[in-house]
């Protein structure tokens, strides 16, 4: 076995052929999640800044891990700009990256044939791929059994404690299940509290119940960014704002709004003033936002006026950022805020805050998981009618497509309900309705 000094030595070769730079060293505790991924095979949490440096990790580990005949890594990533930005810094260092999404379903097929004759280092997936029937059933048992390391970016989705958890994170939990033993997990996240570090680690333990995650967690000053807030009365006086000085802030950046309808109206008034901006949600067609995230990020655009649905893994350096509107928590508020200044000495960040934030923010508390009734109901049509569509189920349930979505998602995970192809079917098995952690969650929420 090569010596823990031979293996830093290679860690900084491997760091500089990615990086591109003859003088790239690895920090303290770079190094010290590498080692425990490496050396030990342990599972570690990173909780770092955005632009630290935590892709470096994985990537550098993939490199010794395959040296010393370690499978493929497997990255659990959630939005496509980051694995096409992943892909690219992989293959600086010659790592062979391919990625499994919805928008390449035709390369399946051939991506599973070159990971079985090893001929992929990296491979990354989006959460939403572990819940599909046929990758859940089909390739995820043959990926758990031959992956060197697991990466979980942007970790603290996992976590219902956190300000962005999803659902199908969740099935993570049963990839980590079905790992051999000593198979080196890895989670990152620049956007965690103390509670959501301690849920994550908790959930990547070896056993229920133990603490044997290494965390490694830094400062998360942003020392780039120059915050500041503009108070003022009323939605014209805030958009008679953005007309006067938006052109004045540094580069291009994004406004953010905190409701799809206000980004569509915002836009449309900027626009009619002279500014080169674009709304951007997640009722944004997906090769649109493709193409509004590059022209953003290539400078061709002044801003775009986006929700948080432009958030992890927009990798771009940008000059400035607007809340207009303040987000529903401070965690929430450090993750949009964290897409400026990279890259950058210096970076605008203004707040906009309304009367009606509060309002808005209760309006998302009420999409919260739905009352037991409604969850009962949906799981007693399913158990007499079979399997149905998430639209079918909507002329038998009373909420919204969003919500009853979501709701099977976390029901799935739990077991009570199954994906099946073209729906959901009930799984019979017997299913409780925490409520009291569902109010927790609520009130820790209410408190941020």
């Amino acid at each position: 076995m090569p010596t823990t000094t031979d293996v830093r030595a290679d860690a900084e070769r491997y760091l500089r052929a990615l990086v591109g730079r003859d003088d790239a060293q690895l920090y303290d505790d770079q190094w010290a999640a590498v080692e425990a991924l490496v050396v030990d095979r342990r599972r570690s949490l990173v909780v770092q800044r955005t632009g630290w440096g935590k892709s470096a990790v994985y990537f550098v580990a993939t490199l010794l891990l395959r040296a010393q005949g370690s499978g493929p890594t497997v990255i659990v990533s959630p939005l496509l700009a980051l694995m096409r930005n992943q892909i690219a810094a992989a293959e600086r260092a010659g790592i062979r990256a391919h990625t499994i999404n919805s928008t390449n379903v035709e390369d399946w097929e051939k991506i599973h044939t070159a990971v079985a004759a090893g001929e992929v280092d990296v491979l990354l997936v989006s959460p939403e791929r572990l819940n599909n029937p046929g990758f859940r059933d089909e390739v995820l048992p043959r990926l758990a059994a031959t992956c060197g390391l697991l990466v979980v970016d942007e970790a603290h989705c996992i976590s219902d404690w956190g300000h962005d958890f999803r659902p199908d994170y969740r099935r993570i939990r049963t990839l980590l299940a079905e790992l051999p033993p000593g198979i080196p997990v890895l989670a990152t996240t620049a956007t965690a509290n103390a509670r959501v570090s301690a849920d994550v680690a908790e959930q990547l333990a070896t056993s229920p119940g133990e603490s044997d995650t290494l965390i490694l967690r830094g400062s998360l000053d942003r020392e780039s960014l120059r915050l500041a807030v503009v108070r003022l009365s009323t939605p014209e006086q805030r958009l008679a704002w953005l007309v006067d000085h938006l052109a004045e802030q540094p580069g291009s950046g994004i406004v953010y709004c905190l409701t799809v309808a206000a980004t569509q109206q915002v836009a449309q008034h900027l626009r009619a003033h002279g500014l080169d901006v674009a709304a951007y949600s997640g009722q944004t067609e997906a090769t649109e936002r493709l193409d509004l995230e590059s022209r953003l990020a290539a400078g061709e655009i002044k801003a775009l006026v986006a929700t948080s649905a432009l958030g992890m893994g927009f990798d771009a350096t940008l000059g400035f950022v607007v809340n207009l509107g303040a987000p529903q928590s401070p965690v929430a508020y450090y993750q949009q805020v964290g897409r400026a200044g990279r890259g950058t000495d210096q970076a605008s960040v203004v707040l906009l805050p309304q009367r009606e934030d509060k309002d808005i923010w209760a309006y998302f508390a009420s999409l919260a998981f739905p009352r037991e009734d409604q969850v009962r109901r949906t799981l007693r049509v399913l158990a007499e009618e079979g399997p149905a569509s998430t639209a079918s189920l909507e002329t038998w349930v009373d909420l919204g497509r969003t919500r009853l979505e979501q709701m099977l998602k976390v029901l799935d995970v739990d077991g009570a309900v199954r994906r099946v192809r073209g729906g959901w079917e009930a799984t019979g098995r017997e299913w409780s309705y925490d409520a009291e952690r569902y109010q927790r969650v609520a009130a820790a929420r209410r408190r941020e």
